[in-house]
């Protein structure tokens, strides 16, 4: 069981249907990312969903967006989620990108998901922590 397949007790207050359709979509991002499975990934993204990662201009459309997951950073990692937070069809994911077998520390991020009105992600902003 890996942390972001834990029950929704992360989730504060009432959520609507969409909202949580969108936690669960977001979650499986997560899986299928770290499993590389591209076609999987993006069966979970709205056609027109735009991408921002930190030193790169926004990536739009579902197989671009993929390909820019997959292939930002060095190396393939793991997500480990540490906390999901849900409400108006937003989504906030923090937590640690471990590239396994490294001698690297992990990279801590947040990712801010926007939910489309028929669940897919329709946007993704991610940060990395920095030390000050």
């Amino acid at each position: 069981m890996t942390s972001h397949d834990r029950p929704a007790a992360a989730l504060s207050g009432a959520t609507d249907l969409i909202t949580a359709a969108g936690v669960d979509h977001v979650r499986l991002v997560y899986d299928y990312l770290d499993a590389g499975d591209a076609d999987s990934c993006a069966s979970l993204m709205h056609e027109y969903v735009v991408l921002e990662l930190p030193g790169m201009p926004p990536v739009h459309g579902r197989a671009e967006v993929v390909r820019a997951h997959l292939c930002h950073g060095a190396a393939r990692a793991r997500h480990e989620i540490d906390h999901l937070v849900a409400a108006d069809r937003s989504v906030v994911a923090e937590g640690r990108r471990v590239v396994p077998g490294s001698h690297h520390p992990c990279t801590r991020f947040v990712d801010v998901f926007r939910i489309a009105d028929d669940g897919m992600v329709s946007e993704c902003t991610r940060y990395y922590h920095t030390a000050p």
